[in-house]
Formats: structure tokens, sequence, C-alpha cells
């Protein structure tokens, strides 16, 4: 009954509108992971992510009701209308008139298409080469109109060119080597309602209101995000006060959030899915398949001697499901009752077996040609979900004749050994964004290697094709072309998907915050204000100190 209040709590709360006098005040966000890179192409972390959407701009963006077909119902960035042209392949942003980079210069079409040859160009080995795919070029008609040129109509034509790219600073950057890019940085010059104001690398990142901004500046004064080593310390900064927002509380913490009555709940659809990545390809030789996971039949048996559901449980009780697939259940696209392989751990066991993976006495370890079936998982120690689920695997393949070793890794520590293919198998995350074209870069050969994210090398062209034409089809019908997609990666197995949580935001009461977006709480950072009478005195330090 506790967890039923809260969230009916976080849900129905309204706040008085703001006053004339409630500008200024500091949120303090609460992060278990250093941002890392804050250049938008190479932006991977969701931290990363939060900071630089609020320092850059979109030509226009997905609005809070998620829909990123309907273009009458983004909001808009640094452009202020847009036409489209040439039986719909051409599509032309007229640039804000008003829109200033944070150095006083003015914004022009030039940017825009200089941040797109930028993304395109293979050199830096940005992350949005699927997203722009379908983008041939960018030309300029005037100092103000950026047009785009499509190689074919889809769907999500508008979502691609207005909302993929932040857009970047030419005059900053464009004499700057694309090679030096991924080696040095300049220091991030925007348009956003909030500019940079102080780093310090695995402990903080200040940001504050850009007074003079063409879009009005920000309510707040500033944000920090304040990054601890692991989610208790993350948590804890929350419940003492140090911290105002944090956006990962897990359902065992609501219980405690009702002896805090400064702090309120805020349940999102979940956009997360966790999953158990294996690599197959060799670690020590990446033209090889990998020992164990190369074989699909043996992937496949794991995945069906794992009980998701009673994982889930364990770990989240009501508040997650058991993913249909690398896909969330909040897309309209998305089939809820899509299923994975099952758990069957007879199944499993006979196919274990077929493969020579054999085993003496019921608790004994299974083997093949005198080599034991064993293998390492490793797992970021930012996530406690990830942490806990860990020893939960370990021992559910334990007593299907399976060992397996848990390595605890930093989390930089561990994407760098993920990103560099350099273990067995790795317990991942992943938060999709406004449309489900996220699973491209993620899951299909085009993820494979060039900064791709594709860690474990899975390639399927029939599952890439399918893919592609759920993308590009018509609402009508996409559901159906994304469900035979997530049947085949499913059959293939290159993962095991194991919880869908429920996003649950903790938020200081004094904080009034507007409508947020299921994929990104912060859509309206700029917005959010704390009333005059109820500023503390990290509130009160002055803008301009």
């Amino acid at each position: 009954m506790v967890l039923a209040f809260f969230f009916v709590a976080g849900c129905t709360e309204r706040a008085p509108g703001p006053g004339h006098a409630d500008t200024g005040g500091t949120v303090v966000v609460s992060a278990t992971g250093d941002p890392g890179s804050l250049f938008p192409p190479f932006v991977v972390s969701l931290e990363g992510k939060e900071i630089t959407e609020q320092i850059y701009d979109y030509l226009a963006d997905v609005g809070a009701d998620l829909n990123t077909a309907d273009e009458k119902g983004y909001r808009l960035g640094l452009a202020d209308r847009w036409r489209w042209m040439g039986d719909s392949l051409e599509l032309a942003f007229h640039i804000n008139p008003l829109a200033k980079w944070h150095d006083g210069r003015d914004v022009t079409a030039r940017d825009v298409q200089f941040t797109f040859a930028l993304n395109k160009n293979p050199a830096l080995g940005g992350r949005l080469g699927t997203e722009l795919a379908n983008i041939d070029s960018v030309t300029v008609t005037d100092s103000l109109t950026a047009v785009f040129w499509f190689h074919q109509r889809s769907p999500t034509q508008f979502l691609d060119a207005a909302a993929q790219m932040l857009i970047l600073p030419a005059h900053q950057l464009e004499k700057i080597p694309v090679s030096a890019l991924r080696e040095s940085l300049p220091s991030p010059i925007g348009t956003g309602r909030f500019r940079m104001r102080n780093r310090d690398n695995g402990a903080s990142v200040e940001i504050v209101a850009d007074t003079s901004n063409f879009r009005g500046r920000a309510r707040l004064n500033r944000v920090i995000w304040s990054v601890s080593p692991d989610y208790t310390a993350a948590v804890t900064k929350l419940f003492g006060g140090d911290a105002d927002v944090f956006d990962g509380l897990h359902p065992e913490d609501l219980s405690k959030l009702a002896g805090h009555p400064n702090l309120r709940s805020i349940p999102l659809p979940g956009m997360d899915y966790a999953f158990l990545r294996f690599n197959l390809r060799d670690p020590a030789n990446k033209s090889r398949p990998h020992p164990l996971f190369g074989d699909r039949d043996l992937r496949r048996a794991i995945t069906m001697s794992l009980n998701r559901a009673t994982l889930v449980r364990s770990l989240l009780d009501t508040f997650a499901l058991v993913p249909v697939g690398p896909i969330v259940r909040a897309y309209a696209v998305t089939d809820p009752h899509g299923e994975q392989l099952p758990f069957d751990s007879v199944r499993a066991s006979q196919l274990l077996d077929s493969l020579g993976w054999l085993r003496r006495g019921a608790e004994g370890t299974r083997a093949k040609n005198g080599k034991p079936l064993s293998f390492s998982i490793i797992i970021p120690t930012n996530s406690k979900n990830r942490v806990r689920t860990g020893p939960l695997l370990q021992e559910q393949l334990r007593r299907m004749g399976i060992q397996v070793q848990l390595e605890l890794l930093e989390r930089n520590t561990e994407n760098d050994r993920e990103s560099k293919g350099a273990f067995d198998a790795a317990l991942g995350g992943w938060t999709m964004g406004s449309s489900p074209d996220g699973m491209k870069g993620a899951w299909t050969s085009q993820g494979i290697g060039n900064h791709g994210v594709n860690y474990g090398s899975y390639r399927n062209p029939r599952f890439d094709a399918l893919v592609d034409s759920a993308l590009k089809a018509d609402p009508s019908v996409a559901r159906e072309k994304f469900t035979k997609a997530i049947a085949v990666i499913n059959d293939d197995a290159p993962a095991v998907w194991l919880y869908e949580p429920r996003k649950i935001i903790g938020v200081n009461r004094r904080i009034r915050t507007t409508k947020m977006r299921p994929d990104a709480w912060w859509f309206d950072l700029a917005e959010w204000y704390i009333p005059s009478t109820e500023l503390l005195p990290r509130d009160r330090i002055p803008l301009s100190r």
C-alpha cells in the first residue's frame, strides 16, 4: 500500500504557477557515473545526454507526448519554421534570426550544414551514422535557410532532420582537423538556455542560465550534476539533502521516502531495458567466433536456462517486466505480448547434452572434451540492479551445470572492456530514445566497430533488413514489422533480455517540475523553478559568482 500511495502522489501533484520573483536557485542532480564526453557526436552516457541537451539545441525537438510522427507537436529549437518541398524529399528549416551562440556570434544555416557534414564524416566516428543514413546532404539557400535532401521518403524523415543532431558552432570547430576532435575538444559553446560553467572530471558538472538566450533565460540559475561512485552513495545524497533529483530510485527506496516529507516520487513509463550480452567474437582474435558464444545453439540453451520472471520479481517486484526483446513497451510499435525463448530447463539440458556439454552428477559442472562450460560476466558497479542481478544469474546457471565468474568493474573500465570486445559476456543496459531507431545502432551490423555500440558483434542480414523495413513503415503496419524483426533476434539469442523497469524519479518538493517526457525527464529543465519562499542557502548563490 505504501508503494501504491507514492506512485499516485507523484503523478497527481500539481504545483501552483510561478510568480514573477520565482527565478533563480540551484538544482543538484545526483548521478551514478561521470558523463564522459560532452561533445554531442561522442555522447554515449545518459548523464552526457542530459547535460548536452541543455547546452546545445536541436532544430526542433520531440514534444512531451513522445509523438515523433506529428511534426506539429514538436517544440521549436533553433528553427522557427520549416516547409516541405520536392515531393517530400526536401525539407527546409528557417533559423530563428534571434538565435546566438553563447559567445555572441549569430547562428546561421552554415552551422547546420557543418554539423551534418561533421556527423557524417567517417573520420569522426560519431554515433549518429545510422540515424542520418537517409539524409543525402544539407545545402544552404541563404544565411538562415538550411535544406535537407533525403534519399527516400520515410516516416522518420522529420525526426531524423530536426531532432537527431544537436547543432554545433562551425566558427569554433571547422578549422580543427576532424582527427584532432577525438583527442582534444574545445570548451562547449552552444545555443541552449544553459551554458557550461565548470567541470571537475569524475566529480561534477555545472551549467548556468544563459541570461540573454533568444528563447528566454532558464528559470533556474544553475544545475549541477554531482557524480557518485555507486548507487548507494548517489541515493544517499538525495535522502541526505545534498541533491535534489535522483532518477534511479528502486522500489525498496519508496518506503524510505515516506520518512522524508520534503521528497516526492515521479514514476514514468520505462524506457530502459537490461540484458546479458554474449560476445560472438573471440576476445583474443576477433577474426574468429567466440569459442562458446559463436555457437547459436549454446546461446539458446543458456537463454532457456534462465528464469527471467523469477529474476524480475526478486529484483524489482512489480516495478518491472520481462522485455519482449531489445525494445520497450512505451512505443506504440511494440507488441506487449511478444515473447523471448521460453524458460525451459528440461529442453535447455537436452540441448546442452546434444552439443556435447555433459555433466557428471546432479551438481557437477558440464564439460566437453575435458573443458568445463565456464565463462565470465563483466558488471558495472554503478548499477545496483545489475550488481544484484549477477549472483542470481550465476546461481541459476550453476544449477544447470554452467560455471560463471562475476567481474565487478568501475563503469568506465567496464565500458572500455565492452567497446574493445574484451569480454565473454556483459550485463548491459540500454536507454531508448524518442524513437525505436536506437535498435539499429545497438543490435544491427551497422553498429559493429567504428565506434558503434553493438559490442557483441551480432550480425544477421535478415534482422538488419527487417529493422530497416520497420523503421520506414507506415505506422499502421510498423508493429507487425517490428514484431517480425524481434522474433529473428530472439531466436538468434545474442543476448538475454532480462528486465524492463519503470523509471522512478526522486525530487525535492521545493522544485516545481513540468510535464516530463518518458525518455527524457530533463526535456523541459529550463522551465523548472523554485518558489522564492522555499529557497535554500545554495539557491541564493549569485549567478555571477
